[in-house]
């Protein structure tokens, strides 16, 4: 295992950036026959917003509880908000969200 120094752990805590985490949760209109056409629009709106740089990570959650997945965003909570309530799932009541102020450091990824 890597040893963590005092130094490296005050380093990076410098490094830290604000991000915006999005939960989705599964709306009360989530089981409707219109969901499949909205949800594939939810996914190219991810998919924009993933290539404007605002969007960092989508992780859709794939068992069968309530929520539906998280974003990692990078801009504020007001910023994500007014994005989100722009979502068409959104909108349609496939989905709701909360969204939470978080850090973490630039440059970190999902491994490939």
């Amino acid at each position: 295992m890597v040893e963590i120094t005092d130094e490296f752990m005050n380093d990076m805590r410098a490094k830290a950036k604000n991000y915006t985490v999005a939960i989705l949760k599964k709306g009360p209109n989530y089981q409707q026959d219109s969901e499949k056409k909205i949800i594939f629009e939810h996914g190219r709106r991810n998919y924009q917003l993933r290539a404007d740089g605002v969007l960092s990570i989508v992780c859709p959650i794939l068992d069968n509880g309530d929520f539906a997945g998280i974003g990692v965003f990078n801009c504020s909570v007001d910023e994500a908000s007014k994005i989100l309530q722009d979502d068409p799932a959104i909108k349609a009541g496939i989905l709701s969200y909360s969204v939470h102020p978080s850090r973490s450091f630039p440059g970190d990824s999902l491994p490939g």
